[in-house]
């Protein structure tokens, strides 16, 4: 089961066609930390009740970065010797100051330091920014050969750096996640992540939970061997359910049988005679669900007539931040975003990219150097699952201000370059810009855009398509709280 998490979880952030979404849209929503921002009572309360229950299991099936760690460990056991752990006493010392500073800056709403530490949030951005573009090449390679071969049911889609500043973040936080899995398995969890020090407060009153029958037990040690969270201790037949994940690979290991998953009143309960079946936790089911949904559809152009980009666009400096229609402001956003960038991965117009602000770094922001926000898309609303970008249809997208256009005359092709344009104006879908004399007096004066900002909504089809480089000569200045038009 948790490797259907694990693999459909992933898929959201690789897919660039919004299809998986339609299957497993749900699963980021039950992820911990997005469902504190977004105030779910529901998902919060059901997460606890499961901890209370049967301890850990959010972190060993639910959390991808749970998962991949295991994915790391399991690799890593096919190198070494074949019980390469052993007991440790909890790191309470970095845990708890860890989830302290985690709190605190989740209260200030630091939320660049909040995205840093969340489990969900870091792994969000390996796959983002380290295995989507592998993924896209491999869709590329495929659309090009289906291409020769007069197949057009794939289409090539572009890779680029979003943000440089996160793409060293994500792979530095791959680089110290996989080492520790490497060698200690879910060091991670018990160490550095608020959410498991969290979850493993809970775990210790949890109703049933694995259980040593100390009557059984030899202790050889095997158990200790085998427990990726270091936290049996087979010379006093003690487990530290803090830091237990409910992975039962010691229930497994045990040739004694003398570890059953039990309620501690009832430890002397019957223990199945045979070993647990380990791959209960990576069922394969997955797979051919996940391959018959990547559909891709044809590519809609987003450029005016084909032309060739002669020298790319360079970001405009704005006074305000953009933020997504659905948003609602930009201290909404900072306030309920996890920096896991799945609204990025998900853009399908290039619009989205994290931040690289030192308050906000990793949240999501807006520019139109690749493309503009469609009226009709509501991708990133549609996936976010923090309620950071709350959901909203077309129609009210289309009638909510994130912006205004703002015209630069320096930049205008109609003086550097003496022609006559208007794409800003035949682009716009709202309605907002008319093309007027330079000169009120005389008609056949050059004509420039007059901008209407009451009706104009900042979706950036101006600023896209204008021919003018490095800079638009029109470009979108962003609003603080967004209003409806």
């Amino acid at each position: 089961m948790a490797f259907v998490f694990f693999i459909a979880i992933t898929m959201l952030f690789l897919d660039f066609t919004g299809t998986t979404h339609q299957w497993f849209g749900w699963m980021p929503k039950i992820q911990f930390l997005p469902a504190v921002l977004s105030l779910n009572v529901i998902i919060i309360a059901l997460l606890v009740v499961l901890t209370l229950l049967l301890g850990r299991v959010y972190c060993s099936v639910i959390c991808p970065m749970g998962v991949f760690q295991d994915v790391i460990a399991w690799i890593s056991r096919k190198f070494k010797k074949k019980n390469p752990y052993s007991y440790s006493k909890p790191k309470n010392w970095l845990r708890y100051p860890v989830l302290v500073l985690f709190i605190i800056a989740l209260v200030a709403g630091v939320g660049s330091l909040v995205a840093l530490l969340a489990p969900y949030s870091s792994y969000g951005r390996i796959a983002s920014n380290l295995l989507q573009p592998i993924y896209v090449f491999a869709n590329n390679l495929i659309a090009s050969v289906a291409e020769k071969q007069e197949v057009f049911d794939f289409y090539q889609v572009d890779i680029w750096v979003r943000a440089m500043p996160v793409l060293i973040i994500a792979a530095v936080t791959f680089v110290i996640v996989f080492i520790l899995a490497w060698i200690g398995g879910r060091t991670y969890c018990n160490t550095i992540c608020p959410v498991g020090t969290v979850l493993g407060f809970l775990a210790r009153f949890s109703w049933l939970k694995p259980v040593i029958d100390e009557d059984k037990c030899n202790k050889c040690g095997l158990c200790s061997r085998n427990c990726k969270a270091a936290a049996i201790n087979s010379k006093e037949q003690k487990i530290d359910y803090s830091r237990c994940v409910t992975c039962m690979n010691c229930i497994g290991k045990c040739k004694q049988h003398a570890i059953s998953y039990c309620h501690p009143t009832s430890k002397k309960a019957e223990t199945p005679a045979g070993p647990v079946d380990e791959s209960r936790r990576a069922m394969l089911v997955s797979t051919g669900i996940l391959a018959a949904t990547a559909v891709v559809k044809a590519q809609e152009k987003t450029v005016d007539g084909g032309l060739a980009v002669i020298e790319d666009k360079q970001i405009p400096e704005r006074q305000t931040p953009l933020t997504p229609a659905g948003s609602l402001s930009a201290k909404n956003l900072a306030s309920h975003c996890t920096g896991c960038q799945l609204c990025v991965a998900a853009c399908p117009n290039g619009v989205l990219r994290p931040s690289t602000g030192l308050m906000d770094m990793m949240q999501p922001t807006m520019s139109y150097e690749r493309g503009y926000c469609r009226p009709e898309c509501t991708r990133c609303s549609d996936v976010c699952p923090a309620g950071a970008i709350r959901p909203i249809t077309r129609e009210e997208k289309s009638s909510t201000q994130i912006g205004h256009a703002v015209w630069i005359k320096k930049n205008c092709v109609v003086f550097t370059d003496n022609v006559s344009c208007g794409n800003c104006a035949r682009h716009c879908p709202s309605g907002a810009i008319q093309m007027v004399p330079s000169d009120p007096n005389d008609e056949a004066s050059p004509k420039i855009p007059a901008i209407d900002v009451e009706r104009c909504i900042g979706c950036g089809a101006c600023e896209n398509l204008c021919p003018s480089r490095p800079f638009s000569a029109i470009y979108v200045e962003g609003h603080e709280v967004h209003k409806t038009i």
